[in-house]
């Protein structure tokens, strides 16, 4: 299939260091505030919820079509919620809120094809020992 790569350079301390990360067309800096606070800059946890997001996406649009179906949109927003265990710092929950459009599609199949992607999607499955949370909504087309 494919192989992609990414690579972040980090100088300093954690709290009073800084970084960039470097993948594709992006090229963004990160902090220990916008990782931990609220700073400028992305963070880890938005690159996995962008990740997730994009390939749970991509995965139930491959299913809707493999049901000779075609969706006009599907918008996923995923939640990574960074939590400290008695190792450090865990990503223990993702929350996963869809909302589609697809003409044809019933609610059944939609509930099944959305649950089917979230198990079966690469980036979910990267992450087996997360709890993923999917709220799905199917949209009337226009």
């Amino acid at each position: 299939m494919s192989v992609r790569r990414a690579n972040a350079q980090w100088y300093g301390t954690l709290k009073n260091g800084n970084g960039t990360m470097n993948f594709s067309n992006y090229n963004g800096p990160f902090t220990f505030a916008s990782r931990f606070e609220e700073g400028d800059g992305t963070n880890p946890e938005e690159l996995v919820g962008a990740a997730i997001a994009g390939c749970f996406s991509m995965f139930l649009s491959a299913l809707i079509s493999n049901s000779k179906l075609t969706p006009e949109s599907i918008h996923t927003t995923a939640t990574v919620h960074l939590e400290k265990d008695d190792i450090g710092p865990k990503i223990t929950t993702i929350e996963l809120n869809t909302e589609v459009k697809c003409d044809g599609l019933s609610t059944e199949n939609f509930n099944e094809l959305t649950a089917e992607a979230k198990r079966k999607c690469p980036i979910s499955r990267l992450y087996g020992g997360t709890e993923i949370k999917l709220k799905a909504q199917l949209l009337p087309s226009l």
